[in-house]
């Protein structure tokens, strides 16, 4: 629908880039595979860190947990050979979007730059591949809260997935009704039901439980004959499929697509007689994502939702659930394979003596029914029992613990929560990392890089009365992110050899407040031999850093600085097509920009960069039994059509922080309608 009436043919990104649509195809839906898929991306770069810099070192720099997982290289893996190159194709359906002016009409396009072609737009996939901050960055919070801890009496569900930000939404709201579906919630257009939502019986959310349901096989070829593979002290054929694949203005190509007992071959190293196969649970029959919400979204019953999580192979999730009869509980999902003899961590030969021993039934994942506390959280953080017997089952990679252990802070007050109480909850800001770092900054020898007098001296002494909040207008705030981001991008410089720092990045949080609290022989070197006195140093020269790096942002005046600034921490939604096109075009697909507070370790995840790229876009609140009374937030708008009203109708509102009312009964939707489409089949 256009905005005054009547129909437009199609949205204006077809006629920019002078394409029609066409029907859905299996190529199409397979390149859209929202799994979230784990962990062969990152045990390829274990793989290749372990090589450079010794299984050890990468343990002490990584945050692998609980207990001592293995990451020594089988001796038949030439490290050397573990080639960057190897996941090339598999996870080429991940790579950015990127279009280019000449991609699109020319009434639309962007004028290329003097002296060279206009830049990419570059937006993050969908399901980019997690690494240390991704982790924490694209991951999720949810909680549940039963009718004993709250003021109405009744259950409460909130969730919040983290995912990319972009313009359109990646999720939308639909409320489905027929025949024995009466279900409200969040989706993502080429996935089938509600993943996120409740219908008249409960609620539930989902957030990512990383669970490791890949694996990199590494094989010996025959010298004369690369169709060959050694296994079990012999010779095995690998599968082939030929197909001609067509190609616009060539001819067609012919590709030879190689298959091992274990998975498809992704790269073949001809010279050393090497292949590479993936294993993958998510190929298994009813491995499409998200599948199981439609059974999900007809249970009425906790045993029945427990019944459908059974089928939810794809991604790994902590499902939580509450009910109208005032129950509440947790179910990590997503198909498990068991392994005997490894730890996933690390790619292995192919040669039989590292088998899957199948899978670990999914109702016998991790699992929680009706908690004596009165309450649940989620938040991607390790919540496998110590004593948990299927251990070999998960995975041993988890995001930082901050988000959930600020939510169980608040759940735990002991007070009797409203709605209200839990949307504050949902855009907390407070940093736990803050809490940690910023009383460090008590007792160090400043020296001559801030006297008593210097102005900048009383910046340290606001922040150590801080309240620890990220808020937008918080100077201290500002002050703060500076600090944390120089001591991050510090401690990889000193602690990551250089040849390890392309591979494992960034060390998590966690492990960062460690070693600031116990400072490792590492830190000497600043401190003249001595590890104290060198991690002081460090805290101040990154402290300066970072009020140089400000002043260098908002010049000298610090009263004026301000972490939510469209020069400091904002959103602004970049359309696909955004760098491609005029600024006329841009004005109509770009969404934003709007200051915005928190970072990636507050439960208001707003990522790490200035620029807001992921977090939660959708967010939901429900009380069982009170539907009617549920909220829900999701940015820019409803509707995919940029010149819409609905397009970016939320945006303002979300980047506020502020919620919307999620309309259930019959009454109260009639009662708010803004716009009736009627559908109907094509006359025949």
């Amino acid at each position: 629908p256009s905005p005054g009436g009547g129909h437009v043919p199609f949205p204006p990104e077809f006629r920019m880039l002078g394409i029609l649509p066409g029907q859905w195809t299996p190529e199409v839906v397979i390149s859209r595979h929202q799994g979230l898929l784990y962990n062969v991306s990152e045990e390829l770069r274990t793989g290749r860190a372990v090589h450079a810099i010794g299984a050890d070192r990468v343990k002490e720099l990584s945050y692998f947990h609980p207990g001592d997982p293995d990451l020594s290289l089988d001796p038949e893996i030439d490290g050397s050979l573990l080639l960057p190159e190897i996941l090339d194709v598999y996870e080429a359906f991940r790579d950015p979007i990127r279009f280019r002016p000449e991609h699109v009409a020319p009434e639309y396009r962007r004028e290329a730059a003097p002296g060279g072609a206009a830049p990419l737009q570059t937006l993050p996939g969908v399901n980019a591949p997690f690494g240390t901050l991704e982790r924490a960055a694209l991951g999720s919070n949810n909680w549940i809260v039963a009718g004993s801890r709250t003021l109405s009496g009744r259950p409460l569900m909130a969730n919040d997935p983290h995912r990319v930000q972009a313009a359109p939404s990646l999720r939308y709201v639909v409320h489905l009704v027929g025949p024995g579906w009466n279900v409200i919630g969040g989706g993502e257009p080429v996935l089938p039901g509600v993943s996120i939502g409740h219908n008249e019986f409960g609620a539930w959310g989902l957030t990512v439980f990383l669970t490791d349901a890949e694996d990199l096989y590494v094989y010996r070829t025959h010298p004369d004959d690369s169709n060959r593979y050694r296994y079990r002290g012999g010779w095995e054929e690998m599968r082939t499929i030929e197909e001609s694949v067509p190609v616009r203005g060539a001819p067609d190509v012919r590709v030879v697509h190689k298959y091992t007992r274990h998975g498809p071959v992704v790269f073949e190293d001809r010279e050393n007689d090497i292949a590479y196969a993936v294993r993958a649970g998510w190929l298994e029959i009813g491995g499409a994502p998200y599948l199981a919400s439609l059974r999900m979204d007809q249970a009425r019953t906790w045993e029945e939702f427990r019944e459908a999580c059974n089928y939810s192979n794809i991604p790994g999730e902590n499902m939580v659930w509450v009910d109208i009869d005032g129950n509440l509980g947790w179910q990590a999902v997503g198909i498990a394979p068991i392994r005997r003899n490894w730890s996933g961590l690390v790619p292995v030969p192919g040669d039989g003596r590292y088998e899957w021993d199948g899978y670990l039934e999914i109702r016998h994942k991790p699992h929680v029914l009706n908690p004596p506390e009165g309450y649940f959280a989620t938040a991607n953080e390790n919540l496998v029992p110590p004593d948990y017997e299927h251990r070999d089952a998960v995975g041993w990679v988890w995001s930082d613990p901050f988000r959930g252990a600020r939510i169980r802070e608040v759940l735990a007050s002991g007070r009797s929560f409203t709605l209200a109480e839990m949307m504050q909850l949902q855009t907390d800001y407070v940093s736990l990392p803050a809490r940690a770092l910023v009383p460090m900054l008590r007792g160090l020898d400043w020296g001559a890089a801030m006297s008593p007098e210097d102005p900048y001296s009383r910046l340290r002494d606001e922040l150590l009365d801080w309240d620890l909040a990220l808020d937008p207008d918080s100077r201290e705030a500002a002050v703060y992110v500076s600090w944390e981001r120089r001591i991050r991008a510090g401690i990889a410089e000193i602690a990551v050899p250089p040849e390890a720092r392309p591979l494992l990045g960034t060390p998590s949080m966690k492990k960062i407040i460690d070693w600031l609290s116990s400072p490792p022989p590492w830190f000497a070197p600043l401190g003249e031999g001595d590890p104290v006195a060198g991690r002081d140093a460090f805290l101040v020269r990154a402290f300066g850093d970072a009020l140089t790096d400000l002043t260098d942002r908002f010049g000298p005046d610090a009263a004026a600085w301000r972490y939510g600034d469209t020069r400091f921490k904002h959103v602004l939604l970049r359309h696909p097509l955004s760098a491609a096109v005029n600024a006329e075009t841009r004005a109509l697909l770009d969404v934003g920009p709007a200051v915005r507070g928190g970072n990636g370790y507050t439960v208001g995840q707003t990522g790490f960069g200035d620029n807001q790229t992921s977090g939660a876009s959708f967010r939901i609140i429900a009380e069982a039994g009170d539907w009617d009374a549920a909220v829900f937030a999701n940015t820019p708008g409803q509707v995919g059509h940029p010149a819409h009203p609905m397009y970016r109708n939320r945006f303002d509102g979300w980047s506020k922080d502020r919620f919307f009312p999620l309309y259930y009964s019959r009454e109260k939707v009639e009662g708010a309608v803004a716009e009736r489409i009627a559908l109907s089949p094509s006359d025949p």
